[in-house]
């Protein structure tokens, strides 16, 4: 009996997102050990931008409530790895940005990380590599 590719879809999405949140869970320990993995994709996110971010840019790309982000960016600069500043362009709202040390932190852990998926994918052809990436920006 043929399986239902969407069903399969499905399955390995779920697995796949728990191995994602082991990863990201390893990885955050890596930049901090006493980093919360819930704050990852938020550093992730500065260490793309070489400037600061305004929070409601922020709120914004990571779906997450003003609040949940408020103690997202507590944690992170009770750390050392991140900061808030304040807004050239508006008195009342706060830009946030990787610390030195956030940046060379992220910056190890994330050479690491891809020194990893190069390892992981160095029997795969790269043609398949793109396909891949192409396929799940078009399924996100």
């Amino acid at each position: 009996m043929a399986s239902d590719p969407i069903t399969d879809l499905e399955v390995e999405l779920v697995d796949m997102w728990r191995r994602g949140g082991i990863r990201m869970r390893e990885r955050a320990h890596r930049i901090h050990p006493r980093l919360d993995p819930s704050c990852y994709p938020l550093l992730m996110l500065l260490t793309r931008r070489d400037e600061a971010v305004p929070m409601s840019e922020l709120i914004d790309h990571l779906g997450v409530e003003k609040s949940t982000l408020s103690r997202q960016i507590d944690a992170v600069t009770r750390l050392g790895l991140a900061r808030r500043i304040p807004d050239p362009e508006d008195a009342r709202a706060k830009l946030v940005e990787l610390t030195e040390e956030g940046r060379s932190r992220l910056g190890q852990q994330r050479a690491e990380g891809i020194a990893q998926w190069r390892r992981d994918l160095s029997q795969w052809d790269p043609v398949d590599v793109r396909m891949l990436t192409a396929l799940l920006r078009r399924l996100g």
